[in-house]
């Protein structure tokens, strides 16, 4: 039996605390993607040759060990890209073990629960980040924050809670457009924040405490202002006042054809080949162009700006099907100039392409696959759904 719908004054206060919360976490999540290469050349130079037994210099010899059973030999040069791709992948696998589970939980426990829970693993995280004046700390910071990312996901399942089926795609659209503000704003703001020092021993304390700030207010803001989204808890009669407007928008069966193991392995093939592209921008950028921090912060806020005019102009009102062609086709174009740059106007044509995709594609396959899941496994399938992104990004990143 369906939940009662929700009324339409609750939907759009659910959606905007949604949006805001979203927002948030996501600006947060994006201030260290251009400090990246940066970050991780300061804990090499931190604990070169005279730390010979710390974790950093350990996992560098792994690497060097992997650079050499190639035929070819890889210049030492290269040593920050594969360390961040490492990293990278290990903050991917995290995330496809976890994402399942905390949708599931969320099924059986409550959104609004998971979701408190993932916010104190997400403030964990950036704290270990705040005080990471070794490698080892900063590294746990990764581990922890892996593990408890489960924001994205429960907000698509949340939006899908509140939105019937004619409603999905212009509020997953919405919820691609938290995207693309964040990287409007998160890259280029944490690049700056990175440029004022308030701590020799962590250089990078500013970003990380700004970050910590927006993730403390996000939680407040949820415990207090986010109700229960779960189906199961509307089981009650609407309000009179409302219930005529909410029957309009009352759940409509129709045969589908798309399996969530269809869906996801579309997914998966898809992100195997697009995934980490804004964790991976930067280390391009930095080795083909030398691009600083501020550099790479522009241009992955160039890219968000593009993202988020066609997020609401164009990605809500097409059908998801649609939306998916369209940035596959992007994205294939965008590789292709990649694969032959030399030029920075070679580059900013791609980011654009690149900006086309990530308003896209994610957004239609989520609208797709939130249509296949009934109400009382929506966490859980979404959290699958996410799970199988994390594990392409792992192979990706690897």
């Amino acid at each position: 039996m369906s939940a009662s719908p929700v009324l339409i004054t609750q939907r759009k206060r659910i959606l905007r605390v949604i949006f805001i919360s979203l927002l948030l976490d996501l600006i947060s999540f994006t201030f260290i993607l251009p400090l990246f290469p940066n970050l991780l050349e300061f804990y090499r130079n931190l604990e070169g040759p005279q730390a010979e037994s710390s974790l950093l210099n350990r996992i560098l010899y792994g690497l060097n060990a992997y650079k050499r059973s190639f035929s070819r030999p890889i210049s030492d040069r290269y040593d920050i890209v594969l360390l961040g791709g490492a990293l990278g992948s290990l903050f991917s696998f995290l995330q496809a073990i976890a994402s399942p589970v905390i949708g599931t939980l969320s099924d059986k426990y409550g959104r609004r629960t998971a979701l408190l829970w993932s916010m104190a693993g997400n403030i964990a995280s950036v704290a270990l980040w705040v005080a990471a004046t070794d490698f080892r700390t900063f590294l746990a910071s990764r581990v922890v924050g892996g593990l408890s990312e489960g924001n994205v996901q429960l907000a698509t399942a949340m939006a899908a809670d509140i939105s019937d089926e004619k409603q999905r795609g212009a509020t997953m659209a919405l919820v691609g457009a938290c995207f693309s503000i964040a990287f409007t704003f998160g890259p280029a703001l944490g690049a700056a924040l990175a440029n004022i020092e308030i701590a020799v021993a962590n250089p990078f304390a500013t970003a990380a405490g700004f970050s910590l700030f927006l993730v403390v207010v996000e939680t407040a803001y949820l415990y207090f202002c986010l109700p229960e989204t779960l189906p199961s808890s509307r089981n009650t009669t609407a309000a009179n006042g409302d219930a005529a407007k909410s029957r309009a928008m009352a759940p409509y069966n129709t045969a589908r054809t798309n399996s969530h193991t269809l869906l996801n392995f579309t997914h998966f093939m898809f992100i195997v080949f697009f995934s980490g592209m804004e964790f991976s921008l930067p280390f391009m950028t930095y080795d083909l162009f030398a691009y600083t921090s501020s550099q790479s912060g522009r241009l992955l806020g160039f890219m968000g700006l593009v993202a988020a005019i066609l997020q609401g102009s164009v990605t809500r009102r097409l059908h998801p099907l649609r939306v998916v062609q369209i940035g596959v086709v992007a994205s294939t174009i965008s590789f292709f100039l990649l694969g032959r740059l030399t030029t920075e106007a070679g580059l900013w044509t791609a980011a654009v392409l690149l900006a086309i995709t990530t308003a896209t594609v994610v957004t239609g396959l989520n609208s797709l696959s939130s249509f296949e899941a009934e109400e009382s496994e929506r966490g859980g399938k979404l959290g699958n759904h996410r799970s199988w992104d994390a594990f392409s990004n792992k192979c990706n990143d690897s």
